[in-house]
């Protein structure tokens, strides 16, 4: 059974930094790209980048400044560095894959970027 499990989000303050986890079972982690999306209120779900299982990595063009992605297979995880955090960073962050072509979400990590 495939999950994916996100955590590390929380009340930050401005400028500030978190590393968002996801921790992935029920598949062969390696074999898997995945993708990290947010979510903020009343907007639509939105790409921040992707992972390949070998560490190739792709940040959609507005992401790439303060947003990185990072995966260790041996813990099956993936990570997603956000620096600088601004209150638009607010939001419900996700990670996603793609198996044998459904799209499988975890339940989100808040991230709530205020003074």
């Amino acid at each position: 059974q495939v999950q994916l499990v996100e955590s590390g989000g929380s009340l930050v303050q401005p400028g500030e930094s978190l590393r968002l986890s996801c921790v992935a079972s029920g598949f062969t982690f390696t074999g898997y790209m995945v993708g990290w999306y947010r979510q903020a209120p009343g907007k639509e779900r939105e790409l921040i980048g992707t992972i390949t299982g070998t560490g190739h990595t792709h940040h959609v063009d507005s992401m790439k400044d303060r947003f990185t992605i990072s995966r260790d297979n041996a813990k099956n995880t993936a990570y997603l560095q956000i620096d600088n955090l601004k209150p638009e960073d607010t939001a419900v962050y996700y990670c996603n894959i793609i198996r044998h072509a459904v799209n499988y979400w975890g339940p989100g990590t808040q991230v709530t970027v205020s003074s």
